[in-house]
């Protein structure tokens, strides 16, 4: 890992925006093709294929999209809070119907927006930890308006800790700032900007990251 600062407002603008394009850069490449192939076979199993190829992965660039409005950008910056139902409804996009599966165990409501991406990001975070697959489990304690602690459980074969937040989390050199880091370096700013501190435990086939308020953000 190498020693380096902070980046500036516009190298992070510039990370996320590489990040996002990293993530929608595969899924806009198979529409392409797709439309390819039903501009240029006439084979009507291959246009079907190229159709059915087209329509999952649109939905999976949308979702992706979606997913990155909330999480990365100012969507709902017209108020403080963000509705949990939206939340979710984004994250079940984001995780898709592959080797992940999503329990969701918050209530219905709203929560201050910057505690809301948090979440987000953690679930991103989550995906990475569950390398073959799995459940990712997300719980709350406490009150909407004073939440306690979040708590995002992977557990799957093979859970690992979720790719470069521990580096962030646990001090020491900064990794490398690049499209692969920076979502981890993003949620890490983020727990500071909301007040809370985060955790990762590794517990077996099961890793639990938590996010607590900070003993000063404590009502």
């Amino acid at each position: 890992m190498s020693q380096q600062s902070h980046p500036t407002d516009l190298e992070l603008a510039a990370l996320i925006s590489s990040k996002i394009c990293h993530d929608v850069i595969g899924p806009v490449g198979a529409i392409y093709n797709g439309l390819e192939i039903l501009d240029e076979d006439d084979n009507v199993e291959a246009q079907s294929y190229a159709l059915e190829v087209i329509r999952n992965v649109t939905e999976q660039a949308s979702a992706r999209l979606q997913f990155a409005r909330f999480a990365f950008g100012a969507a709902g910056s017209a108020g403080s809070v963000i509705d949990l139902g939206t939340a979710e409804q984004i994250s079940r996009g984001f995780i898709g119907k592959g080797k992940h599966r999503l329990i969701w165990n918050l209530p219905a409501g709203q929560m201050a927006k910057d505690q809301v991406k948090l979440l987000l990001n953690l679930i991103a975070s989550a995906v990475t930890a569950l390398p073959r697959g799995g459940d990712i489990e997300v719980s709350m304690l406490g009150a909407l308006d004073a939440p306690q602690a979040f708590v995002i459980v992977c557990r799957g074969a093979g859970a690992r800790e979720p790719l470069h937040l521990a580096d962030f989390i646990r001090g020491g050199p900064m990794p490398r700032l690049d499209a692969m880091t920076i979502q981890a370096y993003y949620t890490w700013r983020l727990a500071e900007a909301a007040g809370m501190l985060l955790d990762i435990r590794n517990e077996g086939q099961m890793i639990v990251l938590v996010a607590r308020p900070k003993p000063s953000s404590r009502k």
